[in-house]
């Protein structure tokens, strides 16, 4: 699913948003030295415009189109098919509404949301852990992964993925720390064993695993007897961070300026990030081994985005 960027002009469609970039990091690098920069990976995604104005509605569906998988498990949903509206009710319910908190970080949950449609239609991730329906306290959010994930390699071979999902009012460097902890304590081994065992108890993967063979593999590898490095090559990390974008307010049109300009943006703070996040995490033993995606996504006003999906949410919980 390797899409290299061309002459700075690369533009796929995908899950409803526009794919500027989609590259491994040791093409987009520009620092001299820099180590281990294999195993990275970069994708810029951008939303549309539509008569002078950024796509708000479309963005929005993209939310409520997978907020059910996120928030209920696989049995929940099959009890409910062809029931959208009961869905949605049944996934606002289980929604912590952390985003009306200041101390917790407002986004946080629309950002899992997106980073769970991501993985699902762009990764063809499998939805066997729809993470904000397990966790288990609702005040928990600063310990573990925000999404977990398998995605099934050919016939016979799995890889687990530990996302983080961020919604930022900018990326500057300074910003960037803050992500950077976040998985320095999301690849702990013991909480990495503690999301493994999660995966290797809900019901869901044999309903979604098919081939028995392979539903035994994994839960195998993932058992709690084994150790993290003997599976550190099967670990991948997304990192969604949704921020906001002066230059996604200020353009009115999806032309080739705007492009342009988001992707030079987006190749710069890939190499911020990376740079910074080798330099603090290139001391964990299993760091090498394991695969990381930085996924960024401008939007032109956090405030208003916030606002409206608490106000869906609200809206189905009164239901």
């Amino acid at each position: 699913m390797l899409h290299r960027l061309m002459n700075g002009c690369l533009l796929r469609m995908s899950f409803q948003f526009n794919i500027l970039i989609d590259d491994i990091f040791l093409a987009l690098n520009t620092t001299d030295g820099l180590a281990p920069i294999d195993r990275k990976h970069v994708l810029s995604i951008a939303n549309g415009f539509e008569d002078g104005k950024w796509r708000f509605s479309n963005f929005q569906s993209f939310i409520w189109d997978n907020i059910a998988e996120t928030a209920l498990s696989q049995r929940e949903r099959e009890s409910l098919v062809n029931r959208s509206q009961s869905q949605l009710i049944a996934a606002a319910k289980n929604l912590r509404l952390t985003d009306k908190t200041e101390d917790i970080g407002k986004g946080s949950e629309l950002a899992e949301i997106v980073l769970y449609g991501v993985m699902k239609n762009h990764y063809s991730a499998l939805p066997v852990v729809p993470k904000i329906f397990y966790k288990q306290n609702p005040q928990d959010n600063a310990k573990g992964a925000d999404s977990v994930h398998i995605v099934l390699e050919g016939t016979d071979d799995f890889s687990l993925w530990f996302g983080e999902a961020k919604f930022y009012n900018s990326i500057e460097d300074t910003r960037l720390g803050a992500v950077i902890d976040s998985i320095r304590n999301a690849l702990d081994t013991d909480k990495l064993k503690k999301e493994n065992t999660i995966i290797a108890n809900v019901q869901d993967i044999d309903r979604l695993v098919q081939d028995t063979s392979l539903r035994d593999k994994i839960k195998f590898a993932i058992g709690s007897r084994n150790s993290i490095d003997d599976i550190a090559t099967k670990i991948h990390v997304p990192i969604l961070l949704i921020h906001e974008c002066q230059i996604t307010c200020s353009a009115s049109t999806f032309d080739d300026a705007y492009k342009n300009a988001i992707i030079e943006f987006h190749k710069d703070r890939a190499n911020a990030y990376f740079k910074s996040q080798i330099s603090k995490l290139n001391s964990i033993h299993k760091y090498p081994k394991i695969s990381f995606h930085l996924i960024l996504l401008p939007v032109p006003n956090k405030k208003v985005i916030i606002d409206k999906f608490i106000s869906n949410v609200e809206h189905y919980k009164e239901q």
